[in-house]
């Protein structure tokens, strides 16, 4: 019986632990060929290669490949010995991450640019590594690691925070770039036990909260009949989905003081009755311009 993801080749990083082992044991058990990435590298011993023997033991296929996301040429190489072991790369799973955590007041601007390169700018490096691939093929599932501290703030999380609501932007975008080759790019907020979370959770929601659980919610990112431009919420067995939204809103009279007319209807302006889910940037302008009278259609 064919499996879901029968020789899909996907790219896994940050794989070695936590989430990322269990992205890459699951999607192996969908019949993914799954190339397991670590920054600790990939010889025999490393975290890499004990999930690909695991996978292996399973009866799956699997690479191990070291590799830090934040060298976009050992990205590029990592993905050319993907091409040249099975010529093609159908999904990649952005889960490579860090935490510097401290208030803002207190955080250097190294622990800031640290996060920001690894999430961000790591995805960015893989994404590119593999974009014109998937172009060329016209097939591609892209999953960014974004989070609920992204999505709503988190206390002491300013970096982090930062990354991870710019890997939303980033999946707005690539997604629609993407869509007339068949890339399909969403965007995963888990919620899981892991060394990130160590010290954080209580020890009663750690069980609950295995990374095992958030896994088939990239499964179902990353499938042919994959969403795009969504944003999933996983944990504990609970899936969710965010939108980023737009409240239907004020028009404020020209003729009179504009900012106290602002201020005055606040509640008006942010009431969510019947809010959107704008398609594309131009949507907020084409929306704002209708209300004010005017008819502007997309170019």
């Amino acid at each position: 019986m064919k499996k879901y993801l029968q020789d899909r080749v996907a790219i896994v990083t940050g794989a070695g632990s936590g989430l990322g082992r269990a992205h890459a044991l699951e999607l192996a058990r969908q019949g993914a060929r799954v190339v397991v990435n670590d920054v600790a590298g990939a010889h025999a011993g490393s975290p890499a290669s004990a999930v690909v023997d695991e996978i292996v033991r399973n009866g799956g296929t699997a690479l191990a490949a070291g590799g830090d996301v934040t060298d976009y040429d050992a990205m590029q190489s990592l993905v050319g010995r993907v091409m040249d072991e099975w010529q093609r790369v159908d999904i990649l799973v952005n889960n490579a991450g860090i935490l510097r955590d401290k208030s803002f007041s207190k955080m250097s601007l190294e622990d800031f640019r640290q996060v920001l390169d690894v999430h961000l700018m790591g995805s960015v490096h893989c994404i590119k590594a593999v974009w014109e691939i998937m172009r060329e093929q016209r097939y591609g599932r892209i999953v960014m690691t974004t989070s609920s501290s992204g999505l709503y703030g988190n206390f002491g999380q300013s970096n982090y925070s930062a990354a991870k609501m710019a890997l939303v932007g980033l999946m707005q975008t690539l997604a629609l770039e993407g869509a007339k080759h068949d890339i399909r790019v969403n965007c995963l907020a888990p919620t899981a036990a892991t060394a990130m979370t160590e010290g954080i959770l209580l020890p009663e929601a750690l069980e609950r909260l295995s990374p095992a659980a958030v896994s088939p919610a990239v499964v179902a990112l990353v499938g042919e009949d994959a969403p795009t431009r969504c944003i999933l919420l996983a944990g504990a067995g609970g899936v969710e989905s965010a939108n980023i939204t737009m409240t239907r809103g004020i028009v404020v009279d020209s003729d009179a003081d504009a900012a106290q007319q602002i201020r005055a209807r606040m509640d008006e302006i942010r009431d969510r009755s019947g809010e959107l889910v704008p398609g594309t940037g131009f949507e907020q302008c084409q929306f704002e311009l209708a209300k004010a009278g005017f008819d502007m259609q997309l170019p």
